[in-house]
């Protein structure tokens, strides 16, 4: 293990496996949350029902995989290069999703809904703000990728703050200060727009747009990741002990993340709003925690399933509901029930074909290029080192 400093960010060289399969539970939740949006089999109402919570476990590992990128950088050359992340993810995130956004845009029926919004809002990536479902709930998945990309532009700025003015050691009480302003954003968010429109028909509309949409409301699992990335990062005798008990970190999450179902079954309900976030960013952080740990079964154990869909699960996220709205729209002519298991399976292999096309032709060659634009700005640098073991993008 390369030691920067005397720090160790991370607890090998090797492939960090456990990551693969979070990645790939992250998209299986979103998938099965979203099918249900669609004609589906009566198993996937239930079976999806918490799967809203896939997004949040993408939360966490962007948190922790992009922080620990910009903590190690900052440790090895008391600085951050700004050029060089953000040409990272732009070349990253933008060709593919630009690419689907074009699509929306100039072949109708692939939406999956009536309404766009403006493009505007897709372009500088603000649609979070005021989603209203209701008229223009197409592409509304895109919110989290909003989130993500002011996620992006916002973190360097503060670690390259931090760095310039020694203020590590403030970190814990800004992360701690940041979960504390979620959850106050969420209790006037509940009481403003929600409260005063219980009973309504249309008030799972208002949630939506103002407690769970909104990037202040949902900072949680980014912070969590942020923690962790953190504490392993700037905390090395600590984080290897912790490491020692990778299954009971599992074990763990899996206590937190049944407390956090349970308390989510009215996911709309007040408590949810206020506290199921933190839950869930807690249960899924200390998965999180054994999935980076030598000592966990997720850390070890290689799956060529989960890491395909790990590495194609943006090009997943960003296509699926069209994918599936353009399936089940031949149902008629093929004969074969919309809400059948067999429409599922057709839905599934379509989202993967379509994926990995998008992976292969779009999302691959600008990551090559990627490298050739670093090297020919950058020559004298090198990638930093959790980049070399794991892709730190989604």
């Amino acid at each position: 293990m390369d030691h920067l400093d005397g720090v160790s960010p991370v607890p090998t060289l090797q492939k960090l496996h456990g990551l693969d399969h979070l990645r790939a539970l992250a998209i299986v939740l979103v998938l099965t949350f979203h099918y249900r949006i669609f004609p589906h089999p009566e198993w996937i109402t239930s079976v999806g029902k918490f799967g809203w919570t896939g997004v949040d476990l993408f939360f966490v590992l962007s948190g922790y995989l992009i922080a620990t990128q910009l903590f190690v950088e900052a440790t090895r050359w008391q600085q951050i290069s700004l050029r060089e992340f953000f040409i990272k993810r732009s070349f990253r995130i933008l060709p593919a999703y630009l690419l689907v956004v074009a699509v929306y845009f100039l072949v109708p029926a692939f939406r999956e809904r009536e309404a766009l919004p403006p493009l505007w809002r897709l372009l500088t990536f603000t649609q979070n703000f005021g989603l209203d479902l209701g008229k223009t709930g197409t592409f509304s998945h895109a919110w989290s990728l909003c989130i993500e990309e002011q996620f992006y532009l916002v973190l360097p700025l503060c670690v390259a703050a931090m760095v310039r003015f020694r203020a590590e050691k403030r970190l814990a009480p800004v992360l701690l200060g940041l979960l504390v302003f979620g959850l106050l954003a969420r209790w006037s968010s509940w009481h403003q727009f929600v409260a005063p429109r219980l009973g309504e028909e249309d008030v799972a509309l208002t949630w939506y747009q103002w407690v769970y949409y909104p990037t202040y409301n949902r900072l949680d699992g980014l912070v969590v990741g942020i923690g962790i990335a953190a504490l392993f990062h700037y905390q090395p005798a600590l984080s290897a002990r912790m490491r020692g008990y990778g299954n009971w970190w599992v074990l763990a999450s899996a206590v937190v993340l049944t407390g956090a179902y349970v308390l989510c079954q009215d996911a709309r309900g007040y408590a949810a709003s206020l506290y199921g976030f933190p839950v869930v960013a807690l249960g899924y952080g200390l998965l999180l925690v054994g999935a980076i740990s030598p000592t966990c079964f997720l850390y070890s154990r290689k799956s060529p399933l989960t890491a395909k869909l790990a590495a194609l699960s943006f090009s997943i996220y960003l296509i699926h509901k069209g994918i599936i709205h353009l399936v089940q729209g031949q149902a008629d002519a093929w004969q074969v029930p919309a809400d059948s298991n067999t429409m599922l399976v057709l839905c599934l292999v379509a989202i993967g074909s379509s994926a990995y096309l998008l992976h292969q032709m779009v999302e691959k060659p600008f990551l090559a290029l990627r490298k050739r634009v670093l090297r020919a700005k950058q020559p004298t640098r090198t990638v930093p080192l959790v980049q070399a073991m794991y892709p730190l993008d989604r």
